[in-house]
């Protein structure tokens, strides 16, 4: 077996609308369907069917913090440009959304924060491909800061 790409995450959240003003309504997600009686919505960029799938859980437990076994974050790529990371920062700070972290991984730029169910959430563009397809190992670089 041969895996092709990573095809999709499911959260369970508090609120599926408040989920949803933030994946859909501020990162961009189109949503493309609900299942579920209406608590659970389905969400694409385009890529394909389904990238994203939100199903609401009301007062059930979230993440607890700190390090711990488990889901650590979700990257999500919005764009190839640190200009287009200036204004994801721009957008979400607009939204009231706190940067937690930035950072430098040689192959891509990236924004930390978290989803409205304390869920980490990485934004990040990709540096020139190159890089990394002349030397794989560029992945593992030392992790720098990024000042945006």
């Amino acid at each position: 077996m041969q895996a092709h790409y990573l095809g999709h995450v499911v959260f369970y959240v508090k609120d599926l609308e408040r989920s949803l003003a933030f994946y859909r309504d501020l990162l961009g997600f189109k949503e493309v369907g609900r299942i579920f009686n209406g608590q659970a919505a389905a969400l694409t960029s385009g890529r394909t069917h389904h990238e994203l799938l939100l199903i609401q859980v009301g007062d059930a437990p979230g993440p607890p913090a700190g390090r711990r076994r488990g889901l650590y974050h979700v990257g999500i790529k919005v764009g190839d440009s640190l200009d287009e990371l200036r204004a994801a920062k721009r957008e979400l700070e607009a939204a009231g959304i706190t940067i937690d972290g930035m950072s430098d991984h040689t192959v891509s730029q990236s924004l930390y924060l978290q989803d409205p169910d304390g869920n980490e959430v990485e934004v990040y563009v990709d540096a020139d491909a190159s890089i990394w397809k002349n030397d794989p190992a560029a992945v593992v670089s030392p992790i720098k800061p990024l000042h945006l």
